[in-house]
């Protein structure tokens, strides 16, 4: 399943000539995507908005993927439980419950996920869809996630509000956060039934599934499919330029975009990776980017720091690999990298053309990070550790092809051209009202 192990640039296209047709991806249509409910997909509007899915009922699965933001935060690693505020100007409260630790990666995008070819999500891998617990995918519940799942967005959607760093809360805040602590699927009754009891919700669940005749019928798995549509349906996305251009509109690109495109799948070498029609071969490889921040820690590491694929693998081979994004609609949805190193798209573009020169001139004056003070000491620490520098410094899987200044312009040119007019337009509708009656974070109010 899984390419991180081929080198990621063939002779082959080091050699390459011109693009043709050929070489380029088939067009995205609709029927490359998963079906979807409209009814179901409109529930899942609210609840991706409605903060009654988090244990303080403070955060919602859009205040860290919000349109205005292109379905991300805006920030390199963001701030969940504890923060105040959307994208840039989400910062900490300073009472009670201040944030106790960054969330770790950078808030993925959402564009897409509903491509029937998806078989795996998150930063490492870590949910893919697979029936080794009889359940259909594997996941940190393991045996504990429940039967009935429609999709791997639906099987992703279940985990954000069982962590507390994210919306679970802090240890002793809320009954959500105690019962994660007891076993994951513990969490998942306590928030269908704040769900279900809200009338709105559940006479919409009964009008709209099949297998919903009361509310209490009405679980964690029933809210998980409705969100699932809702990205579906809202964050599907092939109307940019370059789709046009697909589809056979020759000057949908103009020149320096098409020169870019020319360089993408040609002798820059970037469609090694960022292949296929979603521009993304859906496999992990090594950056080399800059470390800094908590890291998604396994429970064993002593340090802050991030081992990407090997943490959900255990296998050596995958240290240090993430997996390939897509990039539809990339120009919107910076920082950029798994941990938000880079803050515009010339900048990470750079750094794949030279991994070794982008480590070693990065500043921390590049991230876009919301400033905690007591975070402060914590947050480059890791840079001062050699071995563990060393370490990732010396793992790599990229080797592109030198290109001049006006290369890059024109590669950025060209993902500039990725971005489809309904994202770039945020057409997708933030519900003024939820039925919670909890506030829902629009980008005007920050």
């Amino acid at each position: 399943m899984f390419l991180h192990r081929l080198l990621p640039i063939a002779l082959s296209a080091l050699l390459a000539g011109p693009v043709f047709a050929t070489d380029l991806p088939e067009p995205l249509t609709a029927s490359d995507f998963l079906p979807h409910s409209p009814e179901k997909a409109e529930i899942g509007r609210l609840l991706f908005y409605d903060k009654i899915l988090s244990g303080n009922r403070n955060i919602s699965c859009g205040t860290c993927h919000h349109p205005a933001f292109g379905t991300s935060d805006g920030l390199s690693l963001g701030l969940g439980e504890g923060g105040v505020g959307l994208g840039p100007k989400r910062v900490s409260e300073t009472g009670e419950n201040p944030v106790i630790r960054r969330v770790p990666r950078n808030a993925p995008a959402l564009w897409n996920l509903g491509h029937k070819d998806i078989d795996v999500v998150m930063h490492d891998g870590r949910i893919s869809v697979d029936d080794i617990y009889g359940n259909g995918f594997d996941t940190p519940a393991e045996e504990w996630l429940p039967m009935g799942l429609e999709t791997i967005l639906a099987a992703q959607a279940m985990f954000p509000v069982t962590s507390k760093i994210e919306m679970a809360g802090n240890t002793g805040e809320n009954e959500v956060v105690g019962a994660r602590f007891d076993r994951i699927d513990n969490v998942w009754p306590i928030l269908a039934k704040r769900v279900r009891t809200i009338p709105a919700y559940g006479e919409a669940f009964v009008a709209t599934y099949d297998n919903i005749d009361t509310s209490e019928d009405v679980t964690m798995v029933e809210i998980a499919n409705a969100i699932s549509a809702f990205i579906i349906q809202d964050f599907t996305s092939f109307d940019s330029p370059f789709d046009a251009y697909l589809a056979g509109d020759s000057t949908a690109l103009n020149d320096l975009q098409r020169e870019g495109m020319e360089l993408f799948f040609g002798t820059a070498g970037c469609s090694n990776c960022h292949a296929g029609d979603l521009l993304s071969d859906q496999g992990f490889h090594a950056l080399g980017l800059p470390s800094f921040g908590p890291g998604r820690t396994r429970k064993f590491d002593l340090i802050n720091r991030d081992v990407g694929r090997m943490g959900e693998s255990d296998s050596l081979a995958d240290a240090y690999r993430f997996r390939t994004p897509m990039l539809r609609n990339v120009a919107l949805t910076g920082p950029y990298g798994h941990n938000g190193a880079y803050p515009t798209l010339d900048a990470m573009v750079r750094h794949h053309m030279n991994p070794e020169k982008g480590r070693a001139t990065w500043q921390p004056s590049d991230l876009v990070l919301p400033d905690v003070p007591w975070f402060r000491a914590a947050d480059f620490m890791i840079q001062n550790d050699r071995f563990e520098m060393a370490r990732q410094a010396g793992v790599l899987d990229i080797a592109l092809k030198q290109v001049s200044e006006d290369d890059i312009d024109a590669l950025v040119a060209f993902l500039g051209a990725l971005t489809g007019e309904k994202a770039a337009a945020q057409a997708s509708v933030v519900p003024e009202t939820v039925p919670s009656g909890l506030p829902v974070d629009h980008h005007q109010n920050f």
